[in-house]
């Protein structure tokens, strides 16, 4: 067994996204060496990328939704951003606005945004433009 080195962190407040985000992700994701993580709060999430980044795991991207009630994926991202600058951010929503999203794209903030609802090909294809290693 290989020893986990990366990590993908995702982040929505619908456990039944989570679910269908966890399927899909594992048929794209090498997950012999690649660490996925689930969390319905925004918090959880922020306290674990320090946890596997103090583990010295790199984390490959975050995917947030925008809408939730602890914070919003745009509060959550720019939190992300301002520790972590180099960890690349996805947004998945079927709420945010163009205004938050052209925010945080000027700012180099968000590299890509799903709209929900999203097919399997349309998650590949935004993850294999952030990375080209360890995606089946």
């Amino acid at each position: 067994m290989k020893e986990l080195t990366y990590a993908v962190v995702c982040v929505d407040d619908d456990p039944m996204i989570l679910q269908v985000l966890a399927f899909q992700l594992n048929k794209i994701i090498d997950t012999q060496s690649v660490l996925i993580e689930f969390y319905t709060n925004p918090n959880d999430a922020l306290d674990d990328i320090d946890a596997l980044i103090s583990d010295n795991i790199d984390i490959m991207f975050v995917l947030v939704d925008y809408q939730m009630p602890e914070m919003t994926g745009v509060e959550l991202i720019r939190k992300i951003k301002g520790k972590y600058p180099k960890i690349n951010c996805l947004m998945l929503s079927g709420q945010a606005n163009a205004v938050q999203l052209s925010d945080l794209q000027t700012d180099n903030l968000l590299e890509e945004f799903i709209e929900k609802p999203w097919s399997e090909l349309q998650l590949r294809n935004a993850i294999a433009k952030l990375t080209k290693t360890l995606v089946n």
